[in-house]
């Protein structure tokens, strides 16, 4: 009795399947028969008409026997365009995540109070927001401070000087080289403005200001020293070499922070020494460096 009732079931089933599919079947011809109706030189396949086949690919297994008009794989591109133009309709319309963007008036307060307080780091200003209640981080104020317009002026006035006095000026600097042994050389220059000369060359394991001392007085005999001398902010370079620098009748001009634009004559020479030499020669020790500056 069970059995029957189970052969029963089956038959039913198989029979409402195969009327189903045969449902199907018509449908995807007439809808394929008003496609050839439109009035086209070729009949065109519109929106409409994809999304019904791409709903009937997922519906019905069958549908591959019943489409003339176009081939499986145009089917399956299509629901893939379907998918890509969701996703992307999702993202340019769901809620945008992370922190709020901070509105044009806050920006134009940054950048009135980076100008008149070039003194203020990120953390003094993010405080004198909070006290006027803006809900702001620290980091955003930096990001900010650092795309705050710059006044020109301070540029110029260097600028002006570099082309004034170039004549009176020598610049010094330090630049590292790298050994075969992995050993680290540093190699100290002073080098003029004036027809960009070489003044002095030497080498050292480790720098220090009484080294540096001892080149300048190398660099400059005999009273030649120049008027001004250009140097950045390194460790070496403190007060000791300042006073004597002083004592050769040099003015020292120091560079700011984070500006190797204002020795450019320098940093020029150091990456010419690296694209022209040490990107070619591997240094073996510091006599084969000081033999290779030489040269």
């Amino acid at each position: 009795m069970l059995r029957s009732l189970r052969l029963l079931f089956v038959l039913l089933v198989r029979s409402a399947r195969s009327r189903r599919n045969l449902l199907l079947e018509n449908l995807a011809l007439r809808q394929q028969l008003g496609v050839l109706k439109q009035r086209h030189p070729q009949p065109r396949f519109a929106a409409p008409d994809k999304l019904f086949w791409v709903t009937l690919r997922w519906l019905w297994p069958g549908w591959k026997q019943a489409l003339i008009l176009v081939q499986p794989e145009t089917v399956v591109r299509w629901h893939r365009d379907g998918f890509k133009w969701y996703w992307t309709w999702l993202s340019r319309h769901r809620n945008r995540a992370g922190r709020k963007c901070i509105n044009k008036q806050l920006r134009q307060l940054i950048f009135r109070m980076v100008a008149e307080n070039p003194t203020w780091g990120a953390p003094r200003i993010h405080g004198e927001l909070k006290m006027l209640g803006f809900d702001i981080s620290e980091r955003t104020v930096l990001r900010w401070m650092r795309k705050a317009p710059r006044d020109p002026e301070p540029a110029k006035r260097w600028t002006t000087f570099l082309s004034n006095h170039r004549e009176a000026i020598a610049a010094m600097d330090f630049f590292t080289v790298p050994t075969l042994t992995f050993d680290v050389l540093y190699c100290f220059f002073v080098i003029a403005h004036d027809r960009r000369r070489i003044l002095h060359c030497n080498v050292t394991r480790h720098p220090s200001s009484a080294w540096v001392v001892q080149q300048l007085r190398e660099a400059f005999p005999n009273d030649s020293a120049p008027g001004y001398l250009i140097f950045d902010r390194g460790s070496q370079f403190n007060e000791e070499v300042v006073d004597t620098m002083k004592s050769f009748g040099i003015q020292p001009k120091r560079t700011s922070f984070r500006s190797p634009w204002q020795n450019g004559v320098a940093e020029r020479w150091v990456g010419n020494c690296r694209r022209d030499l040490f990107d070619h020669v591997i240094v073996l020790n510091e006599r084969h460096l000081k033999r290779l500056m030489s040269e």
